[in-house]
């Protein structure tokens, strides 16, 4: 059976899998700071240096599985469908109107795909879930808030390929400056770099979200408090995106996950709230079980489509 190779794209990290349909044969992680990159270079070197990374690795992995035939990337942006052109990566700035998949597929000879890694994550979620009918709808927590929805069996990227950014719906009007462009977006609060900035704004020392997470364990309440934030930005988000799709489940992933224990309570009393009575008690919100592998799992299935 022929193989393949989903690759999910992180701001330190790239996380290469090789499946046989559904199943993960290995996985193998590169170090990879795109954005470190991007901050330090001009964009077209930093293009440059991405695509040659990203070649190297999946290189590295071509030479253990020589059978796969095609190469599936989850990707932090704004994708165009029709073209698969990274318009643009709030979190990897300076990045606009580049191909991916055709600057690969020249280095590696091989079928290319580029997915947002979101929307990658959100078709993983639905096939580990048994494909629901009413559809599934992926929010992941990492260093920023990427959303994805299945509907009708099929990932919903819209006409620019920006359906889903739910990270960049405006919670607190002129709040944080955001990657985007705009103010006050809840990646801004809910993600790992929105958990760390608020616990600096409260106590000006700079931890990251995972040491956050372990100071408030210790019943530290600023640390508290920037993860009840978190929890209650990101609800009334969802409850939001709840009143336009009516999509009964929802799954929360990413890196933040770790620490639910700390938003969880916070996150339900403010998502009941927030929602119209008649949705109340009728969302289903889980937490990812798929071991972060989703991402790739998704991006790799959905060349199989």
């Amino acid at each position: 059976m022929a193989k393949s190779i989903g690759i999910d794209v992180g701001g330190t990290n790239l996380r290469i899998g090789v499946f046989e349909h559904h199943c993960l044969l290995q996985e193998i992680r590169f170090q990879a700071n795109f954005s470190q990159l991007c901050q330090q270079n001009p964009a077209p070197i930093a293009w440059q240096k991405i695509v040659q990374t990203t070649a190297n690795a999946v290189q590295e992995v071509l030479m253990l599985h020589p059978e796969v035939d095609h190469v599936g990337i989850g990707f932090p942006g704004f994708i165009d469908p029709a073209t698969s052109t990274i318009a643009q990566s709030p979190n990897l700035p300076g990045l606009k109107n580049v191909n991916l998949a055709k600057d690969l597929a020249a280095i590696l000879q091989k079928q290319v795909v580029v997915e947002n890694d979101a929307l990658a994550a959100a078709y993983g979620e639905y096939c580990l879930a048994g494909k629901p009918e009413q559809g599934l709808i992926y929010l992941g927590l990492g260093t920023g808030l990427g959303g994805g929805l299945i509907y009708a069996n099929q990932p919903f990227s819209g006409s620019h390929g920006v359906a889903m950014e739910v990270g960049h719906i405006i919670v607190e009007p002129d709040g944080r400056l955001c990657g985007c462009g705009n103010r006050g977006c809840v990646e801004q609060y809910a993600s790992a770099s929105g958990i760390s900035l608020t616990y600096f704004e409260l106590t000006q020392q700079k931890r990251s979200a995972y040491e956050v997470a372990k100071l408030a364990e210790n019943a530290d309440r600023h640390a508290i408090e920037a993860y009840q934030m978190a929890a209650k930005y990101l609800a009334q988000m969802l409850a939001s995106v709840i009143k336009v799709l009516d999509v009964p489940n929802v799954v929360i992933g990413g890196g933040v996950c770790e620490a639910w224990h700390l938003m969880q309570a916070d996150f339900k009393v403010k998502f009941e709230q927030d929602l119209i009575p008649v949705l109340r008690n009728q969302i289903k919100v889980s937490v990812s079980g798929a071991g972060d592998i989703a991402g790739m799992l998704g991006v790799a299935m959905m060349m199989e489509r």
